[in-house]
Parts: C-alpha cells; sequence; structure tokens
C-alpha cells in the first residue's frame, strides 16, 4: 500500500468509482491554492470567486496485466502528466505489496512497464514504416522513420521518452502516438509522521535521488496527517499544522506542483461581480489570455490593461493604481506574466 487512493479522495473530495474496462477509476477535480484571490475579493467583495482547478484521475496501479487493457491504456493515453505516489514510511500494520518500502525501486519498476508499452507502439508504426517507404517516396515518412528509430534506440536503453532531446519538429511528428514514458511524471512522495516537519527537505533529497530529470517534479506530504486535517474545522487544522511546524496542506504542494510541471500559471481578473484565476500557459502573449477568458475576445483584442495584483490590493482598486500610473496598456504580443489582473478590452 503507498496510500495513493486515500491522498487522492483526500485531494478531491471524490468516493464515488466509474469504470474503464475492466477496472474502476476515479475522477476529481481539485481548487488550485491561490491566496490572491482572497485579498482581491476583500476589495472587491464579489458575490463569485473562481479559482483555477486541475483534474485528477485516480487509476489503478500501471503494471504488466493494466497495461494489456485497451481501455486502460487508451484512457492512460490521454491524461497531461501522470503522478506516481511513492510510499517512504514504514508501518507493519500497513503492508507494502513488494513486501518492502525502496520508493526509488517502485520508481524504476513503474518506468520500465511504461518503456515495455512504448516500446511495442513503436516497433508496430516502424514495421508499417518500413512497408510504406518501400511503396512510395515521401520525406515525410523518412523524417517519421528517422525519429522514431530515435525513440526506439532510446527506449531499448530503458530511459523513458521524457528524458529524450526532440526538436518542435520531432516533437509534432510523435506527438499523436502519446507515448506514455514521455508524460511528464510527478513523483508524490509519501512520508511517515516522523518526516513531517522537513517534507521541503525531503523533496530535495527525492529530486537529487531521481536525478532532478526533464519534465519531472516532485511534491512531498503526509498521508496521515493530511487524512487527520480532512477531518478538521480550519482553526483545529491550523493547530495541528503548527504543531508539526507546516504551513500550508500538504496537498496544496501536490497541486502546485501539478501546475508547474503543466507549464502552466494563472492571470486575475477582479470586478464587482467576480474575482477569478484563469489557466494559460506559462509565456503566453496577452491575446491568447484574452482567448482563455472568451475566443471573441481573442479575435477583437485591441489592448490589455494590465497591473500586478499586489498593487491592486494594495491601493484598494483601480482608481488607486491609475492615479499612481500603474496601470498600464499593453499590446497583443505582451508576456502576460503570473499574478497580472488584466481587463481586456477589444471591439
Amino acid at each position: 500500500m503507498t496510500g495513493k487512493t486515500s491522498l487522492f479522495t483526500i485531494l478531491t473530495g471524490v468516493h464515488e468509482s466509474t469504470r474503464v474496462g475492466s477496472m474502476e477509476t476515479r475522477v476529481g477535480i481539485s481548487k488550485v491554492p491561490d491566496p490572491r484571490l482572497e485579498a482581491l475579493a476583500a476589495i472587491f467583495e464579489p458575490p463569485k470567486i473562481t479559482h483555477a482547478v486541475v483534474e485528477y484521475v485516480d487509476f489503478p496501479a500501471i503494471s504488466k496485466e493494466t497495461l494489456r487493457d485497451p481501455q486502460y491504456l487508451a484512457s492512460l493515453r490521454v491524461v497531461d502528466a501522470l503522478a506516481h505516489v511513492l510510499r517512504v514510511f514504514e508501518d507493519p500494520t500497513v503492508p507494502h505489496e513488494k513486501g518492502s518500502v525502496d520508493a526509488l525501486r517502485d520508481c524504476e519498476d513503474v518506468d520500465i512497464e511504461l518503456i515495455l508499452s512504448d516500446l511495442v507502439v513503436a516497433e508496430k508504426r516502424l514495421e508499417r514504416l518500413e512497408k510504406d517507404r518501400k511503396k512510395i517516396k515521401n520525406p515525410e515518412l523518412d523524417h517519421e522513420f528517422e525519429v522514431l528509430t530515435r525513440a526506439k534506440a532510446f527506449l531499448e536503453e530503458n530511459k523513458p521518452l521524457r528524458e529524450m532531446t526532440l526538436t518542435d519538429d520531432e516533437e509534432k511528428r510523435i506527438r499523436g502516438f502519446q507515448f506514455l514514458s514521455q508524460k511528464s511524471m510527478l513523483f508524490v512522495i509519501n512520508a511517515g509522521e516522523e518526516n513531517a516537519g522537513r517534507l521541503h527537505a525531503l523533496e530535495e533529497e527525492y529530486k537529487a535521488k531521481l536525478g532532478n530529470k526533464p519534465r519531472t517534479n516532485v511534491a512531498a506530504v503526509c498521508g496521515k496527517i493530511e487524512a487527520e486535517l480532512a477531518e478538521l474545522g480550519p482553526e483545529e487544522a491550523k493547530e495541528l499544522m503548527d504543531s508539526y511546524g507546516l504551513t500550508e496542506p500538504g496537498l496544496n504542494r501536490i497541486i502546485t506542483a501539478s501546475y508547474a510541471l503543466l507549464g502552466l500559471m494563472s492571470f486575475l481578473t477582479a470586478g464587482e461581480t467576480e474575482v477569478r484565476a484563469w489557466t494559460i500557459p506559462q509565456h503566453s502573449p496577452a491575446v491568447k489570455a484574452a482567448g482563455a477568458i472568451h475566443s471573441d475576445f481573442e479575435k477583437k483584442f485591441i489592448r490589455a490593461e494590465v497591473v500586478n495584483w499586489k498593487n491592486l490590493v494594495d491601493l484598494k482598486g483601480y482608481p488607486g493604481v491609475r492615479e499612481k500610473g500603474l496601470l498600464r496598456l499593453e499590446g497583443k504580443e505582451y508576456i502576460v506574466k503570473d499574478g497580472d489582473v488584466l481587463v481586456i478590452r477589444h471591439s
């Protein structure tokens, strides 16, 4: 037992199961913690506060058996990233299915299963390409063959494809295969109570142990404490966290780490009707941010009024920031920063 399903339940509050093929899965949504929204809501007092969200799916554990189920495979292929819960706590009353606790072994075992599954896909497609290239001369097929041959060689060295360097063009060519070992991976370290006060240090330790690999992130939690926190009111929860030296629930760390791993960020909108966080990829231009609000805003974009959320809070609203000259007008190409508050002007 690693605590995967218990953490999912605490994270999303979902208890019901749905079926994928012959297996049960559960889908739940978590709000992205964002104290900036509460601070802005205190100024604007809107009836509605809307957080950004991350959707989590609790799948049965990855294994040779589950990866033979076509529906299970199809469901795994459409997720944006995988989260692997690694148990690092010892507890004789909670047996580990492998008999002993070894997070690095468990991590390697899952990667090997993903790599073997991807090898089957790559080999099948390469066989098909061999036949097609004999029939017709097509540089597109040659390029695809070249990239897949490299990917296959990489997999044969027992390396997941998330560690392979690809150009944008190469990435595009193999994107359709939805290779499982290419997906970004969040390692969730489920620690015992004795490590509850040093979760940050634990994250750094495991980043080093796992080799600080590309497209990976690490979040540490103590599942036992999270289960207790889920049962408590705000005041008792704060007392319990203080007693372990925790500044926030560990689940916030999972959500924030998921968001960062996916290369996402939030910009904000604030007014008397709603204060809201909008999810966009990092380094997005203002015109794409406008499109996240409404497709018409992207098409008819003129300018964005931009202010940092902290200035808006400190100066108690738009008149204050206008007076201080802190509300800027930006064009389509302006790169939106995490925590920018935008007002979109459109035709």
